[in-house]
């Protein structure tokens, strides 16, 4: 009997206790897109869909035995590094990428949550540039997020290509700037290649919904998810630019919480299995 093999993934982030964001929507994302998911957690909050009330940081060396274990016994074709608070975590989890040679990396360098709560201290933004971002396979941030890390204000499609020109001086494969907090009709993403040099702008349909919780979160894992199953980085985006947009178009037909509602990320099981239970 010829055994088979899960795309494996790891997920190194924050825990969303209101699940639609961090750990939970990365997991989901996972599962979704046909991975085994991992994960290291990095931090707890006390999350809903209005507010972030509180975050209890995970101490450094607990986060390293984590991915430590992960990777020792399972192994790991991707990795997912999400929200990382502190210059001693950030650093951690690059020493131990290094250790492990994960070569497959996608950071989002999850800075504010959709409620407007602070997820990283100000002291950790350079440990993120010197360290992290240097190692990425691919970074996803969106206009504020790109804004802090470049000093730049981003307006226009152009200025999001300057950033991404600027990210990429700091080391990674390629830069994904999300245009979700753009005032366009589209929604505009700037995505810089080196190998081969490529500046790509990927464009969609704005969907107009609340439910946009956990919305980088789950774009990146998709492209995490992508790379662990063998994709070239352009495919594996554009195939989660597609998850992502279906995910939006289908949780904006439900209503959970007060602010902002997550995606659906089983959209593909669960809207048929309405359908199915209605026609029946």
């Amino acid at each position: 009997m010829i055994r088979k093999k899960y795309h494996r993934v790891l997920t190194i982030a924050g825990s969303d206790s209101g699940g639609g964001a961090g750990i939970q929507a990365d997991l989901k994302t996972f599962s979704a897109l046909g991975c085994y998911g991992m994960s290291a957690i990095t931090a707890l909050t006390a999350q809903n869909t209005v507010a972030v009330t509180q975050i209890h940081e995970v101490p450094p060396a607990f986060v390293a035995a984590q991915i430590d274990a992960v990777i020792e016994d399972i192994g790991v074709d991707a990795v997912k590094i999400g929200m990382l608070s502190s210059p001693e975590i950030i650093e951690i989890v690059a020493s131990r990428l290094e250790v492990h040679q994960v070569n497959k990396i996608v950071l989002d360098p999850v800075m504010v949550a959709k409620s407007g709560d602070k997820l990283l201290k100000e002291e950790a933004i350079q440990t993120l540039k010197s360290r992290l971002i240097p190692m990425a396979t691919i970074i996803t941030p969106n206009i504020p997020e790109a804004e802090v890390l470049t000093g730049m204000i981003i307006t226009s499609p152009e200025d999001a290509e300057q950033a991404a020109h600027a990210l990429s001086n700091l080391g990674p494969e390629a830069i994904l700037i999300k245009g979700g907090h753009s005032s366009e009709e589209v929604s505009r993403d700037v995505l810089l290649l080196k190998n081969p040099p490529q500046m790509i702008q990927l464009m969609d349909k704005r969907i107009i919904t609340n439910n946009t919780h956990g919305t980088g979160c789950t774009l990146s894992s998709a492209i995490a998810a992508n790379l662990a199953k063998g994709l070239e980085v352009l495919a594996a985006v554009q195939a989660a630019k597609a998850y992502i947009s279906k995910a939006i178009a289908a949780g904006a037909a439900y209503e959970i919480g007060s602010g902002h509602g997550p995606v659906l990320h089983f959209f593909e099981w669960w809207d048929n299995d309405i359908q199915k239970r209605t026609e029946s």
